[in-house]
């Protein structure tokens, strides 16, 4: 499973506010999605792309488009706050969800809701920002394949090593872009350094 960590100096310092337990609601937001261009820009670095006929106000010339449909899946709450990078950067972008909350005595996921796009030969980004135990992003995946899905690309924002090793044992197919591979979890499942709770801390619900 090939992990990429975005080291990029925007990114870390966009991460760098994210982390910050004095980071407003709204600052939260804004720093998640500036961050999430990111990290959905590296997801997608070796998307396939064809040469087509187009006029320049000077001349014709042939110039690259994709020629992969996307799809992108945010899992619930988190993904939100990575989703509206997903809508702006990709063309014709489809947008499926998945809903899953944490049992937090077992940190598995529970499924409460899921809704997908045609995924079939498209590169699918799953956006589930934190990558803990790996319960909920496995879960997620399995689910869009189950669905079609062949080319999956997961995007977080912290991952911990537990949950990597998870995916690289049940998922080697699936390429993890994050900006950041913390340390390890705390006896509740929750990553350190970290940032907290994400869905909490974009929605205003801490």
């Amino acid at each position: 499973m090939p992990l990429t960590v975005v080291e990029h100096p925007i990114a870390m310092h966009y991460l760098t506010v994210l982390r910050q337990r004095s980071t407003s609601s709204p600052v939260f937001r804004a720093a998640a999605k500036k961050l999430a261009f990111l990290l959905v820009a590296e997801a997608t670095t070796d998307l396939e792309t064809k040469l087509v006929e187009i006029e320049t106000p000077l001349e014709g010339m042939e110039a690259p488009v994709l020629a992969k449909p996307t799809a992108a899946v945010a899992v619930f709450r988190a993904g939100l706050g990575l989703i509206d990078a997903a809508v702006e950067l990709l063309p014709d972008v489809k947008i499926g969800y998945a809903g899953v909350q944490r049992n937090e005595e077992t940190a598995e996921p529970m499924e409460y809701y899921t809704k997908f796009p045609e995924m079939t030969d498209a590169r699918v980004l799953i956006l589930e920002p934190m990558l803990a135990t790996g319960g909920s992003l496995s879960w997620a995946v399995n689910k869009v394949k189950e669905h079609g899905a062949t080319d999956i690309t997961a995007v977080c924002v912290v991952a911990a090593p537990i949950g990597v090793e998870r995916m690289e044992q049940e998922h080697p197919d699936v390429r993890v872009v994050t900006a950041a591979l913390d340390r390890d979890l705390d006896h509740n499942f929750y990553i350190r350094p970290g940032l907290g709770d994400m869905g909490d801390r974009l929605f205003g619900t801490v």
